[in-house]
């Protein structure tokens, strides 16, 4: 069997490897590559892309950005979207609290970046009172947390056999704040349309800590496109609020791109198969392309549809988002119970699948899947925000 491992990346070392590396299965078909590449100029100036080649699939995985997916082409079909940061753009140039704590967006153009890991959401003011009241403490959160903006300091490439694997160790640190380390792992084989993420975060400091993930599954044209359309098995479905709210009797399709256009978000509790997984389906309007988020329902409990439906040059895209609470400020979220404590060498793992459908047979196939799962339950569709998912 065809057994590689080898580090791209390791900061203790000194390793930065750019060259080429062969990959060959075991019956020698859909030869790959891997291949470590350094960005020069502009907003990506020393940004790291490690393109992954599987024969079929080429997958772009930014370790410079906390090992998020910017890209991933399957059978000429580019899966992703059009942001108007247009190139991967450089943690140093992402001022998190710029424009009231949104400047995340400033960076933000990956098909998956992972917001995370010891909050995500809207930004705001996170404070923690004991029982009695006392204000234990008292801190201004940004949007969608650190982890998109944080390097991986290690990472390395696997083969075996048919299988190739990327893993990248990110540490989210800071004195008085905390240590939480993720161990990311993206893998493939050799001739596939799908690809999966694993992360373990583990605590790694002496206190207990707090950890919120949500995955921005991004995705925009061909795939989104005027009549595209959203699949997922749910118990119950609601606004984000009232902009959402007037939208929800059409909440799973989509219109082209509309100038101006106002976000609208939907929270979903989703129904998991006999396995505990959880399938969302965004559908081409000729129903020929599709993309398939599979998450694990044990850690990923939860899935925002985000519809951001506007101009092409300002962002046309919707977002699948699996989550392990939803994204409003982590206050609200502790108080409903929906944040993970970790306690010190404690690890939790969140786990997804990536189905990049380019035939009308494999979506398709995606689609009956959830419609098959839906028969067994019946969707409670809410008129107005759930008052324990949004805040009033």
């Amino acid at each position: 069997m065809t057994s590689t491992r080898l580090d791209l990346i390791n900061t203790d070392t000194g390793v930065h490897d750019s060259s080429m590396h062969r990959l060959e299965g075991t019956d020698g078909s859909n030869p790959g590559s891997v291949k470590l590449t350094r960005l020069v100029g502009g907003l990506s100036d020393g940004v790291d892309v490690v393109r992954i080649d599987n024969g079929r699939m080429q997958l772009d995985v930014i370790p410079t950005r906390g090992m998020g997916i910017w890209q991933a082409f399957v059978d000429g079909t580019r899966f992703g979207w059009k942001s108007p940061a247009q190139r991967p753009v450089h943690p140093m140039f992402v001022d998190a609290m710029r424009r009231g704590g949104i400047g995340w967006l400033d960076g933000f153009n990956e098909l998956i970046c992972r917001c995370g890991l010891g909050w995500h959401g809207a930004p705001g003011t996170d404070k923690q009172v004991d029982s009695d009241g006392n204000v234990l403490s008292e801190e201004f959160l940004p949007l969608h947390g650190r982890i998109a903006n944080l390097p991986a300091h290690h990472v390395q490439l696997t083969q075996e056999g048919q299988s190739i694997a990327l893993t990248g160790i990110v540490d989210e640190a800071s004195l008085f704040g905390g240590r939480l380390q993720m161990a990311a792992r993206i893998q493939t084989e050799l001739g596939s349309d799908r690809f999966a993420i694993s992360d373990t975060i583990t605590n790694t400091g002496g206190a207990v800590a707090e950890v919120q993930m949500l995955y921005h599954c991004n995705i925009g044209t061909p795939v989104l496109g005027e009549k595209s359309s959203f699949h997922i098995a749910s118990r119950h479905v609601a606004p984000r609020d009232a902009r959402a709210a007037e939208g929800l009797a059409d909440w799973t399709n989509f219109s082209g791109p509309q100038a101006g256009y106002a976000e609208q978000v939907y929270f979903v509790e989703p129904i998991a198969d006999p396995s505990g997984t959880v399938l969302a389906v965004m559908a081409s309007p000729d129903r020929e392309k599709a993309l398939g988020v599979r998450f694990d329902a044990s850690t990923l409990p939860w899935c925002v549809l985000w519809k951001n439906t506007q101009s092409i040059e300002d962002g046309y895209v919707a977002g699948i988002e699996p989550a392990s609470s939803f994204p409003n400020g982590r206050q609200f979220e502790r108080s409903q119970g929906r944040v993970i404590r970790l306690e010190p060498g404690q690890s939790v793992t969140f786990q997804m699948l990536l189905d990049c459908a380019t035939t009308a047979a494999a979506c398709t196939q995606l689609i009956d899947e959830v419609e098959t799962l839906q028969m067994e339950e019946t969707s409670t569709m809410h008129d107005a925000p759930h008052p324990d998912w949004s805040p009033a």
